[in-house]
């Protein structure tokens, strides 16, 4: 295959790269988008959007499919021990609440918007390695197809957006500039038949919970605790520890789900470390869990890696592919406190009443993201 030129090129076509691939394409680049899947298929997640990610999609024209298969969350509901407080939504900025889609949806929706922008896809394809200029800046990079063919591609900038084991992240020897051991171990379900009352959170002693109304009418039912505690609380029966976890809070639900069966085998993640990496350098920047992966226990991470495609796009909208460090600064501004939060609520080492001031400053720090995306989206921001 010869050698070919592009714009930018993006590896990893999940949530994070192709809502970069779309941005940059839509602002004229001429963009080549990469996964080392066959097929964009589902994936583990807790699907809750916050505020700034819906807001996002629904700028970007986006919402729409979503919306067609997926309920609109118009409450959430925090259950500490025995305390309850239930918060209303109020619809508004043109959407009806908030919304949690499958990832095969929200993942695919993106990408087909990124190839209608005049993306290219390709799939089965790895990225082996990157290209350098004489002086050190990032040219290119070397992909591999599914029959083990290597060929070189230049480009202005390659973007990773593949994971938090991000092989992007590895060849241009992005450093680790924060790193968090404390993680929770989570058991992830879905099942049906269940009435939207919204995001619920649940939270005891070692212990957390959420029910998130999803696609098709299904709810993700997910409970964490201290990976230590997993095999005590789960053991090889995940389905009767979910119910047997969830029954502490709910036992109405519980009572539901022993009668119906999950509509899919429960999956197991055992935690990882979080990181921040450095997230841009000379013709390269990282986005999503390649730049800034933090515990899901907060079910933050589809919504910053949105929001990390707004960031970079506009950075690069402004300053060019050569002067991205107003994007390392702002990711890093907006992130800091957010992945503090996230670590000490993950780490389980709280009472309750602790944990209700943990949630407070995570509602502020996500209230400040909220307000700077609605800065940056304005039309006089734009035009600067």
């Amino acid at each position: 295959m010869p050698t070919q030129k592009y714009d930018a090129i993006v590896i990893g076509a999940r949530v994070a790269g192709a809502a970069t691939a779309m941005l940059l394409a839509r602002g004229g680049a001429r963009v080549l988008l990469v996964d080392r899947e066959a097929e964009i298929q589902d994936t583990l997640s807790t699907h809750a959007l916050m505020r700034p990610a819906v807001h996002l999609l629904a700028h970007w024209g986006v919402l729409e499919p979503i919306k067609a298969s997926t309920p609109a969350v118009n409450a959430t509901q925090f259950v500490y021990g025995d305390e309850v407080f239930d918060i209303p939504l109020q619809p508004d900025l043109g959407y009806e609440g908030l919304f949690a889609p499958r990832r095969w949806l929200l993942d695919n929706v993106l990408g087909e918007a990124a190839q209608k922008a005049g993306v290219e896809l390709r799939t089965a394809t790895i990225c082996c390695d990157v290209l350098r200029g004489p002086d050190n800046r990032v040219t290119g990079v070397v992909l591999m197809d599914r029959d083990g063919n290597r060929y070189p591609i230049h480009t202005d900038l390659v973007v990773g957006a593949d994971g938090r084991n991000s092989s992007v992240a590895k060849l241009v020897d992005a450093k680790e500039t924060i790193r968090s051991d404390i993680r929770s171990a989570c058991a992830y379900a879905y099942v049906d038949g269940l009435p939207n009352s919204g995001y619920r959170w649940f939270y005891d002693v070692n212990s957390a919970a959420g029910l998130i109304p999803t696609t098709n009418d299904q709810h993700c039912l997910f409970v964490a605790c201290p990976p230590d505690a997993f095999i005590g609380k789960f053991g090889s029966d995940v389905f009767t520890g979910l119910r047997t976890q969830l029954r502490r809070w709910d036992t109405e639900v519980a009572e539901q789900l022993d009668r119906r069966s999950f509509v899919e085998k429960p999956k197991r993640f055992l935690g990882a470390p979080g990181h921040m990496r450095q997230c841009a350098g000379p013709g390269w920047a990282l986005v999503g869990d390649a730049g800034y992966f933090k515990d899901p226990l907060t079910a933050h991470g589809i919504t910053d890696a949105l929001r990390d495609a707004h960031i970079l796009t506009e950075t690069a909208k402004t300053s060019g592919f050569g002067e991205l460090f107003n994007y390392q600064q702002t990711r890093d501004h907006l992130s800091a406190k957010l992945f503090q939060t996230t670590a000490d609520i993950a780490s389980f080492d709280w009472s309750l009443t602790q944990l209700q001031g943990l949630h407070m400053n995570l509602n502020a720090v996500m209230k400040a993201e909220f307000a700077y995306l609605q800065q940056s989206l304005t039309p006089s921001a734009q035009a600067a």
